[in-house]
């Protein structure tokens, strides 16, 4: 099969389109032909060597995170899916590599694909689908009426984000240049803040959470805007003691977490709120939640561009530069019928 992998990691080192061998399936594993895939800020993180100490791959490695496709083989003990379903999908951190033509996942990490959504479509959703509906659902158990700061708004995690915190009730601030104004206003963001011209932390008060797609100080200021006892959630900042608890890394891991994000710690003492680093974790039962929402309307894709697998590199490179609106999906196999 046809795919595209990194020998090293670094910043400037270049995708190859390689042939590699077609994945081996377990007994609870589906064959999935890829038709499309999506790209996600932890792909070039993963590709500069950014998230070592959390993913370390051996090389070669094909990178990507989330895709959408057919099913051509079944393990033996497979009882959910047959072949010729349409399926989208997250796999495990450690089965990672949309960017080909096939890959083997766990049969508990893919779901259907919603029916209205063609596989481009499908394949923009699985990641930030997933990570913001664990940040949402299983950490802020964000509740009707309460309000929350969205950071980046128009990015790939941003538009889906919005359109479930007011599907899920709750009032949406957050941040867009005026090229995203447009955008985030129609998915419903009920206060839209110009991060080019206006500080956030002095306009907004008294927010219930914080969902921080950034990191760095945009995350260090958001405690000034949530109310005491209110959350943060974040998927770009620096995991923390209390995630490497959680994610059992050992205690000499959780060690130095607790060492390097002490300043973030000492904020949430200081405001009495609390903070929570995400690493989201593959669902194919949530994925079948999220495409209810999508089937019913109730939550729409957002695609910025599209690329063709021959130039996936350029699409990284496109998503990295970080004017995207909505996400980057590179397309695998075209679909002729959908």
């Amino acid at each position: 099969m046809k795919a595209m992998i990194i020998e090293k990691y670094g910043k400037n080192v270049p995708l190859l389109m390689t042939e590699r061998p077609t994945p081996d399936i377990g007994e609870y594993d589906v064959l999935v032909e890829i038709y499309a895939a999506s790209l996600n800020p932890i792909d070039f993180k993963v590709k500069e060597g950014k998230a070592k100490f959390l993913l370390n791959y051996k090389m070669p490695l094909i990178l990507g995170n989330d895709f959408s496709g057919v099913v051509v083989k079944v393990g033996s003990r497979v009882s959910i899916f047959k072949p010729g379903d349409e399926v989208y999908g997250r796999p495990r951190k450690d089965r990672i590599g949309t960017l080909a033509e096939y890959i083997a996942v766990h049969e508990e990490d893919i779901s259907l694909k919603p029916r209205n959504l063609t596989f481009e479509e499908a394949a923009s959703i699985p990641l930030v689908g997933l990570t913001t509906y664990q940040a949402f659902s299983d950490i802020l158990n964000l509740q009707k009426g309460q309000k929350i700061l969205i950071h980046a708004g128009s990015g790939g995690v941003g538009t889906f984000a919005i359109q479930l915190a007011k599907l899920m009730g709750a009032y949406v601030a957050t941040t867009a240049s005026e090229k995203g104004y447009d955008l985030v206003k129609s998915l419903g963001a009920d206060l839209i803040i110009n991060y080019k011209k206006e500080n956030f932390e002095e306009l907004l008060t008294g927010y219930d959470a914080v969902y921080d797609t950034l990191g760095g100080q945009v995350l260090e200021k958001s405690f000034q805007v949530l109310k005491p006892h209110g959350k943060i959630v974040s998927i770009s900042g620096l995991p923390n003691a209390r995630f490497g608890k959680e994610a059992k890394l050992g205690w000499m891991k959780t060690a130095i977490l607790s060492i390097v994000s002490r300043k973030i710690t000492a904020l949430e003492k200081k405001t009495r709120t609390s903070y929570h680093f995400l690493f989201m974790k593959p669902s194919g039962a949530q994925l079948k939640t999220i495409k209810q929402f999508m089937e019913e309307n109730r939550i729409r894709p957002v695609i910025d561009k599209e690329f063709t697998f021959k130039d996936a590199g350029l699409a990284l490179q496109y998503l990295e530069s970080g004017s995207a609106k909505g996400k980057v999906v590179v397309k695998i196999k075209p679909s002729l019928a959908q």
